[in-house]
């Protein structure tokens, strides 16, 4: 995986999800749909580099996302988006990431971060909502609006960011 390449696309998406995002979503469902654009990419670097370099992708672009974005609490984005990459990264050491892999990491990872994070702001009582309204409310059409832009973003992110098997003629022995 390129992961300098990776890390500024990063950047990208985190200026297109404050900056673009915002404009694109209709005034009444601004509060329901919050797409997490460097969570897929999260789970990009969790299949394709692994968990280690996942974690510190997630933590660190989650903590962005916490300063940049949601201002609350500093910490809920990072400690999900790095404790997802890692288990992410897990889930690619036993198996290669297809896309139905991908589709089914998205979704339930998704539901795992706005989960991880309602209960954070439930924890420190910055919330009085019911888990339930909130699921249906935020965290499942987030999740879903996830993995449309996740199946949009699979086929260039994987070009553009993930190292051909084998290079031509570069490392082979002569």
């Amino acid at each position: 995986m390129r992961i300098n390449w990776a890390i500024l696309l990063g950047l990208a998406l985190v200026v297109a999800e404050n900056a673009i995002v915002p404009w694109l979503i209709p005034p009444g469902w601004s509060d329901r749909l919050l797409p997490h654009l460097t969570f897929v990419l999260t789970i990009f670097v969790a299949g394709y580099a692994g968990r280690h370099p996942a974690f510190l992708f997630g933590l660190g672009f989650g903590l962005l996302q916490d300063v940049l974005a949601y201002g609350h609490l500093v910490g809920p984005y990072g400690f999900g988006m790095g404790l997802i990459g890692y288990l992410a990264g897990l889930l690619s050491e036993y198996k290669s990431y297809t896309v139905n892999l991908f589709s089914w990491a998205v979704l339930v990872f998704g539901l795992l971060l706005d989960s991880v994070v309602y209960f954070i702001y439930k924890l420190f009582r910055l919330t009085e909502l019911e888990f339930a309204h909130v699921f249906y409310w935020q965290v499942a059409p987030t999740a879903l609006l996830q993995l449309l832009i996740a199946l949009l973003m699979y086929v260039p992110v994987r070009r553009y960011l993930v190292k051909p098997a084998h290079s031509s003629g570069e490392d082979s022995p002569e």
